[in-house]
C-alpha cells in the first residue's frame, strides 16, 4: 500500500476510535469491536466501504463524556433542578440526571473508559455531580414545601362550589296545587296535630262506638289513650270548636292507618278536607265548588260525577269521581274502562256533628269532603306504586323537580 493511501487510510480509521496495531506493512487496524480487522492487502473499493461501516457505527456510538462535559452538566442539571415549577417536574428533573436511563450513568461510563491518570479528576467530578444535584434537588424541595398551600386552607380566589340544589316533594307540590286552586274560591288552611284525641277523631264526628274503624286493627291508639289521626277531620272539629260561622277550610295533612303496605296503601298518607259551613249551603255548592275543582287539577273539560254513599259523619253522603285525566271519559286501563276515577268523599255535615260542636244545625247548614292527595299525585305524575313516593330514591324524585 502506498504512504499516501496508508496515511490517508489510517488518519481517517483513527479518527473513528481505531489505531494501527503494528509499524509494519502489512498495515493491521484493530477496532474496539473485534470482528473488525481492516489491512492494506483490502482494495480500494472493500476499504472504502468499511470505512463507511465503521464511520457509521462511530456516529451512533456516543463519545466518551470528557471533564469539562461533566462539570457542565453538573452546572445545567443544577440550574434545571432550581427552576422546577412544581413537584411534578422535580421529580422529572431528578429522573433525567440520577435515574437508570439518566446523566449519571453516562458520567459513571465515562470514568470506566478514561486512561488510568485521569481517573481520579474523573472520579472527583462524578461524586462532585452527585453531591451538588442532590443538594440542589433537596433545596428545591424544601422551597416548594415551604411556599406550597396547606391542604385545608382557603383559597379566597376559587370560584365557590355550589351545592346541589333540592326540590319539593311530589307530595309537597300536590298540596300547593291542592291550596292554590282552593284559595281562589275563598278557602282558607286549617291545620292540626298528627296525634288527637278520641272525641276529635271519633266522637265529635257521629262515630258509632262500634263502627269498624274504632278498632285497633284499623287505628293507632296510644298508652295514653290518645291516637295518630286516622283522618284529617279532627281538624274542622277544633276550627269549629274555636270559630263560630261561617266556616270555609281546607286542611291538608298527614294521615295513619294500620294498612298493609301495597302499591295504593301505605300507614301513612296524606289528605285534604274541606269545609264550607254557613247559612243556607247546599249540595249544590258543594257539587259546584267539587266540579271546578276537578276542571283545575285535570284540565279543561273534566267533570265530576256523584254516587250515593255513606259516612258517619255526613248526610246524604257521595263518593266524587272525576272524568278520567288519560282517556278523557272514554274508558281506559287506568279507570278500568269506565271513564272515571274515585278521587273524594263528600257530603252535607250531619246535624249531630254540628250539635258536638256547638253550632245550632237549624241555623246553618254545610258541606264537607276528603281526598287523597298521594292518589292525586299517582294520577297527574302516572306514578304506579304509593311507596315511590317514601323510598326516598332521588333518582325517582329528580324527575318531577
Amino acid at each position: 500500500m502506498e504512504p499516501g493511501r496508508n496515511s490517508f487510510f489510517a488518519l481517517n480509521l483513527e479518527t473513528c476510535g481505531y489505531h494501527q496495531d503494528t509499524a509494519s506493512d502489512p498495515i493491521i487496524l484493530s477496532s474496539p469491536n473485534p470482528h473488525i480487522i481492516l489491512s492494506s492487502h483490502h482494495s480500494v473499493l472493500q476499504t472504502n466501504i468499511i470505512l463507511l461501516c465503521v464511520s457509521l457505527i462511530s456516529f451512533y456510538k456516543p463519545c466518551p463524556m470528557q471533564l469539562e462535559d461533566i462539570q457542565h452538566l453538573t452546572d445545567t442539571a443544577v440550574a434545571d433542578i432550581a427552576a422546577a415549577a412544581d413537584e411534578t417536574a422535580l421529580e422529572a428533573a431528578r429522573v433525567r440526571y440520577l435515574g437508570r436511563k439518566g446523566k449519571l450513568p453516562d458520567i459513571m461510563a465515562a470514568l470506566k473508559t478514561a486512561a488510568p491518570e485521569q481517573r481520579p479528576q474523573y472520579g472527583q467530578a462524578a461524586n462532585q455531580f452527585k453531591t451538588r444535584v442532590g443538594e440542589a434537588l433537596d433545596a428545591r424541595k424544601s422551597a416548594l414545601a415551604a411556599t406550597a398551600t396547606p391542604a385545608n386552607a382557603l383559597d379566597v380566589t376559587r370560584p365557590g362550589d355550589l351545592p346541589p340544589l333540592g326540590s319539593i316533594h311530589p307530595i309537597r307540590q300536590i298540596i300547593g296545587r291542592v291550596t292554590e286552586i282552593f284559595d281562589r274560591i275563598g278557602f282558607t288552611v286549617a291545620t292540626g296535630p298528627d296525634i288527637d284525641s278520641v272525641f276529635n277523631n271519633f266522637d265529635a264526628l257521629n262515630t258509632p262506638a262500634d263502627h269498624p274503624s274504632r278498632d285497633p286493627q284499623d287505628t293507632f291508639y296510644l298508652e295514653d289513650g290518645s291516637l295518630l289521626r286516622c283522618h284529617t277531620s279532627p281538624v274542622q272539629v277544633r276550627h269549629m270548636l274555636k270559630h263560630p260561622p261561617p266556616v270555609r277550610i281546607i286542611a291538608p295533612g298527614r294521615a295513619y292507618r294500620r294498612d298493609t303496605p301495597d302499591a295504593t296503601h301505605s300507614a301513612n298518607f296524606h289528605q285534604v278536607e274541606g269545609l264550607y259551613v254557613d247559612k243556607k249551603v247546599s249540595m249544590a255548592d258543594l257539587k259546584s265548588d267539587l266540579t271546578y275543582f276537578a276542571g283545575e287539577v285535570l284540565g279543561p273539560g273534566a267533570k265530576a260525577r256523584f254516587r250515593p254513599h255513606f259516612f258517619p259523619f255526613t248526610e246524604p253522603s257521595v263518593e266524587v269521581d272525576f272524568t278520567c285525566h288519560v282517556c278523557k271519559g272514554k274508558g281506559c286501563r287506568v279507570c278500568k274502562n269506565s271513564g272515571w276515577i274515585e278521587i273524594a268523599g263528600a257530603g252535607m255535615v250531619d246535624p249531630n256533628v254540628f250539635q258536638a260542636v256547638n253550632y245550632d244545625p237549624d241555623a246553618v247548614t254545610g258541606y264537607a269532603f276528603g281526598m287523597g292527595l298521594e292518589r292525586i299525585a299517582m294520577i297527574l305524575l302516572e306514578i304506579d306504586d304509593i311507596r315511590r313516593l317514601y323510598d326516598n330514591d332521588v333518582r325517582f324524585l329528580r324527575q318531577f323537580a
